[in-house]
């Protein structure tokens, strides 16, 4: 009997749920795209009462760097503090196991204009998620604003160890400024 802790803060929604053999036992979410730090402790903290958790599960993104960061971060100390495994999804992928269609892709926003996208074929995704100005995508329905479905994602197979940035830091090192 695996109790998994979900997390995912890939987008401007915290959600965290409590899952047990494919059963949500208890879920929460924040919206706030700078509301991860506060909100995910709070959540987790109401979650677990009388749970033992035996995983831990998050979404590795794509997503915003400190988004990501936050939640990776909290994920890796809860299970390490415990002695627990911790597993990383894609979570445009958790996004995608909504979606009844064929041929499909997945956006969230990626700020800046811009957007966080993967195609899907047949549930699986085709290629490698990417970031584009939203006129960029295209070749099949779009699915955009959706959020990760936390039961899909402790479902989906996971070993991303590393999260999914796709963008360059806009921190530039002094010496490459010119």
């Amino acid at each position: 009997m695996t109790i998994s802790l979900a997390i995912d803060t890939s987008t401007s929604r915290t959600l965290v749920a409590i899952i047990k053999d494919g059963t949500v036992l208890w879920s929460g979410f924040r919206d706030g795209a700078t509301e991860h730090g506060p909100a995910l402790p709070a959540l987790v903290q109401e979650g677990i009462k009388g749970f033992e958790i035996s995983e831990v599960v998050v979404g590795m993104g794509p997503g915003p760097y400190t988004g990501l960061r936050i939640g990776i971060a909290f994920a890796q100390s809860f299970a390490l503090a415990r002695a627990i495994p911790v597993r990383g999804v894609c979570s445009l992928d958790a996004i995608a196991a909504q979606v009844n269609e064929t041929e499909f892709i997945i956006t969230v926003d990626a700020r800046r204009k811009e957007v966080y996208w993967a195609r899907y074929s047949n549930g699986a995704r085709v290629g490698q998620p990417s970031v584009n100005f939203p006129a960029d995508v295209s070749g099949a329905t779009i699915y955009p604003d959706l959020y990760p479905d936390l039961k899909a994602l402790v479902a989906l197979p996971g070993n991303i160890t590393e999260p999914i940035y796709l963008r360059r830091p806009d921190a530039i090192a002094t010496a490459d400024r010119r």
